[in-house]
């Protein structure tokens, strides 16, 4: 009999954090990328810096701090990268509870361009993550990016374009520890937003974005900065 309370309390408690979140609450991210290429080298670095709230300032969801080297082989219209991420993650609401998580990634970047307008971008990333109170885990991503200027032909200074993406994450395992699982599938991301070309070096995004995991749903306003130094 007390095993089944504890079983129902547990339950009870899982379900009351997940519905917690208010998911007609529109968060924000605020994101900075950057890619530069060594002189007269096929490596270089790229990374991002990202602040994610759940309710667009005050509520921190996610800080995401991510760097790796890059290599792009000659003639073959591919980057490769090896890197390093360090997120820190906070629970909807009120709590300063914070959970800590290292990763290590591996990615292969894949542009492709359609006609004269259409540009098209292939993102393969594999994640190995060290997550606080968690077993090793790993995870799997396919984005898919599509860029499609409006006033100009091609994405040059002065351009405004189109933005879309979606992104699929698929967990490694569904064992995390503690007799606790996860899904298989992890989550979702839908994109739609505006750009503007400043100079060759930096352009800006302005978008929304819809997140559906297992257990909620939730859109999210996005600010970026690209960065080409």
């Amino acid at each position: 009999m007390k095993l089944k309370l504890f079983l129902v309390f547990l339950v009870a408690s899982t379900y009351l954090s997940v519905a917690q979140i208010d998911e007609s609450q529109t968060g924000a991210w605020y994101m900075y990328f950057y890619n530069h290429k060594f002189n007269n080298s096929q490596f270089g670095i790229q990374g991002d810096l990202q602040y994610r709230d759940w309710q667009g300032l005050g509520d921190r969801e996610q800080l995401l701090l991510r760097s790796g080297l890059t290599y792009s082989p000659k003639d073959v219209g591919i980057m490769f990268t090896f890197g390093y991420a360090n997120i820190s993650t906070g629970p909807y609401g009120d709590s300063d509870d914070i959970v800590s998580e290292n990763r290590i990634y591996q990615e292969a970047l894949i542009p492709q361009k359609i006609g004269n307008r259409v540009y098209l971008t292939h993102r393969f990333r594999y994640e190995q993550r060290f997550v606080e109170n968690q077993d090793f885990r790993t995870r799997y991503r396919y984005n898919l990016f599509l860029n499609l200027p409006f006033n100009k032909s091609s994405l040059e200074p002065k351009a405004v374009y189109m933005a879309l993406y979606n992104e699929l994450f698929i967990n490694g395992q569904t064992d995390i520890g503690d007799n606790r699982e996860v899904e298989l599938f992890d989550r979702n991301r839908t994109y739609l937003g505006l750009g503007y070309v400043l100079n060759p070096k930096i352009r800006f995004q302005f978008g929304w974005m819809n997140q559906k995991t297992v257990n909620w749903g939730k859109g999210q306003l996005q600010i970026s900065m690209h960065h080409n130094f």
